[in-house]
């Protein structure tokens, strides 16, 4: 039986990491430090001087840098419209958006458009979350699941670039509705087709009857029948790094197991928020016993 600590600090969470999950899944839309602050659970005092410990950097600023960075790099894949972009990173207009990203590239957004490069620009990467071991993680359970069709939006990430994740999970609620013959209401995050060098691929999305009337926008997996061990997350995902750090390294090893060659994924019910990270969700890994 774990005991009362044990409980508390498990479900407990680092309000840094909280506040970099929610800054990351909410990039394109309107944030405050109120905002920030409340989904950290803490007072605007508190995650001001908290994240600055963790990151090295202050709140908004970060929101700032990380918004110039990623309006760097659709310049760069050659968006057209500028305007969009500057609204999109929050400033309201286009004479704004070039003075704040001159000063912080040295270069105005039409140089970098015309380039097509980002050489020479200090961009700021999504920080990774906390992946120390758990020490307390919950014995899983095992199912055995029927195939499974899941669509939704993609993108190819590493190990070392994996904090991009929430910013998917946010392109995909915008098109959530628009997906085909979906069954239920379960969200799933699914990684596959992994390589020898740490690439995978990421896709967030909902599972469909059939694939037969998908746009071709939207990305899509087969997850195979396989047996699976399913661990509980009850924190609040930021911390899934942690979670699943202690799968592979610390339960996985000693269990006996061996891992089937298939998409993993996480499954998120009515339970979780989107909003929030919070509510828990599962992490199932295909598994040969």
């Amino acid at each position: 039986m774990i005991g009362r600590f044990d409980k508390e600090r498990r479900v407990s969470n680092n309000p840094a990491e909280r506040a970099l999950w929610f800054i990351e899944s909410h990039l394109s839309a309107p944030l405050t430090l109120d905002d920030v602050a409340a989904i950290a659970g803490v007072s605007r005092f508190h995650i001001v001087r908290a994240f600055a410990a963790a990151t090295g950097v202050s709140v908004m600023r970060y929101v700032r840098l990380r918004r110039l960075s990623e309006a760097a790099r659709a310049l760069a894949s050659g968006a057209p419209d500028i305007l969009s972009l500057a609204l999109e990173a929050d400033y309201g207009s286009h004479e704004a958006f070039t003075r704040a990203f001159r000063d912080q590239f040295g270069v105005t957004p039409e140089s970098v458009r015309a380039s097509s490069r980002l050489d020479g620009l200090s961009l700021q990467e999504p920080i990774m979350m906390d992946q120390t071991p758990l020490a307390d993680l919950a014995a899983p359970r095992f199912v055995t699941a029927k195939p499974l069709l899941v669509a939704g939006v993609a993108e190819r990430f590493s190990h070392d670039n994996g904090a991009g994740i929430p910013a998917l999970w946010q392109r995909f609620h915008l098109v959530e509705q628009d997906i085909p013959a979906r069954v239920g209401d379960v969200a799933y995050g699914g990684c596959c087709n992994g390589d020898d060098a740490g690439n995978f691929d990421y896709i967030a999305g909902v599972a469909v009857a059939d694939f037969s009337n998908l746009p071709r926008s939207f990305a899509k997996v087969r997850i195979p029948a396989a047996t699976f061990a399913v661990f509980a997350h009850p924190g609040h995902v930021s911390t899934i790094r942690r979670t699943v750090s202690t799968i592979w390294n610390h339960w996985l090893p000693q269990s006996g197991c061996t891992v089937a060659d298939a998409p993993n994924f996480e499954r998120y019910d009515q339970r979780f928020d989107s909003r929030t990270g919070d509510g828990g969700f599962e992490i199932w890994v295909p598994v040969i016993r």
